[in-house]
């Protein structure tokens, strides 16, 4: 299984209504897609999640469901 990071920005004003939607719905991942780790900085409205998967392209069907709230960077680890 392939690691990478993801780096998750907050659109402006849209930090309080991602937790919301985390809240109501969880992650939302599909399945193959796999959560391992986070760390958020809250004063530059960034998130850092350790992911992983066989299959990246899981990510862009993972990302769509979250665009309006984020702008994601994806980053394979070695």
């Amino acid at each position: 299984m392939k690691k990478y990071m993801v780096v998750e920005k907050f659109k402006p004003g849209c930090l309080e209504q991602n937790y919301a939607k985390y809240n109501e719905g969880g992650r939302l991942l599909p399945e193959g897609l796999y959560y391992l780790n986070s760390w958020v900085n809250r004063d530059d409205n960034i998130c850092f999640q350790l992911m992983e998967s066989n299959n990246p392209e899981l990510f862009q069907e993972w990302f769509a469901k979250w665009s309006e709230f984020v702008d994601f960077e994806l980053y394979p680890l070695d």
